[in-house]
């Protein structure tokens, strides 16, 4: 094996078990935000049996919270949005656990599928969409939690994001 560096490590790292840091109880970057929704959406006994759906208004339920975070689950039936909105001074995680999303902001739409994950930081405007013909589910992280969910109307928004891609003339 070539290598530019000198040092190498030879046999399995994991086996130095003072090399390794022990897991931390409750997440505290956004690595390990992003971890823990991971392993929350592959653990299908943590929230499969908990999903509603509702035809009036998306169905949401507090999962968990921790030390200054929250951990949210959300179903959609086709056709429910969120409308366009920031999380105030909150950090996000948003992980699509089942069907399909689409996340609307001002550099355009992204499809989401199960599985796909969205990192989020405070002030953040988006509108996420399920325009698809089946229910979707989804996992929210919020660090702090979610104490403000300003509505933005979509003018204001695009207004916003034009005059921050203007360029001086």
């Amino acid at each position: 094996m070539n290598s530019n560096s000198d040092i190498q490590i030879a046999g399995d790292i994991l086996e130095v078990l003072h090399l390794l840091q022990p897991a931390r109880e409750h997440p505290a970057t956004v690595a390990e935000f992003v971890g823990l929704a991971r392993s929350v959406a592959a653990d299908r006994s943590q929230w499969a049996h908990l999903v509603q759906y509702d035809a009036v208004s998306r169905w949401y339920h507090r999962l968990r919270t921790g030390p200054g975070y929250e951990v949210w689950l959300l179903s959609w039936v086709p056709g429910q949005r969120s409308g366009l909105h920031d999380h105030g001074a909150s950090s996000g995680v948003l992980t699509v656990l089942e069907g399909e999303l689409s996340e609307h902001t001002e550099r355009g739409t992204r499809a989401l599928g199960a599985g796909a994950q969205r990192v989020f930081a405070p002030g953040h405007v988006h509108e996420v969409v399920n325009d698809s013909l089946e229910p979707a589910v989804s996992l929210h992280i919020y660090y702090p939690g979610l104490t403000d969910m300003p509505m933005h109307s979509s003018q204001s928004a695009l207004s916003t994001a034009a005059a921050q891609n203007a360029v001086p003339a």
